[in-house]
């Protein structure tokens, strides 16, 4: 498991923490990050722990036919984030279920909360469109990293 070093996080377990640049093309006009791409911060720190739980998304899906699909998000966006901001994606697992799991995932600047959401992720078979059990070497990783 990646060990975040951040000091906002050092406290509690971690399950991954990404650190990002905020980029021109991430913000509006305003130098102000478009609040979409606070989902798109997530999406890629969520990317980052499946890989570092030694699970490729390529290989899911072309091996085992899955693929991971968001069914629902709760956000709340609490302070701006800007151009050129050091930010940190934190997630954590809180629950897994039989064909899904929940995601919480902070952006931080510094100690400062940006975004605060919770993310239902739903394992789908790609030919049955369907909602699917996770495979159990999966499941048994992923249930390692349940928050206490």
């Amino acid at each position: 498991m990646h060990t975040a070093c951040h000091p906002a996080i050092a406290a509690e377990k971690t399950v991954f923490s990404l650190p990002l640049r905020v980029y021109y093309e991430d913000t509006d006009a305003a130098g102000v990050v478009y609040y979409a791409n606070y989902l798109r911060f997530c999406e890629r720190a969520r990317t980052e722990t499946l890989r570092e739980i030694g699970f490729e998304q390529q290989a899911l899906l072309t091996e085992q036919r899955i693929a991971f699909v968001v069914r629902s998000v709760k956000a709340d966006y609490l302070s701006p984030g800007f151009l050129d901001d050091a930010l940190h994606v934190v997630s954590n697992i809180d629950t897994v279920g039989g064909a899904s799991l929940v995601f919480a995932q902070r952006v931080l600047r510094d100690t400062e909360l940006l975004f605060d959401g919770r993310f239902v992720i739903a394992c789908v078979h790609l030919d049955k469109k369907r909602p699917t059990p996770f495979p159990a070497e999966i499941r048994s990783r992923l249930e390692k990293l349940v928050q206490a």
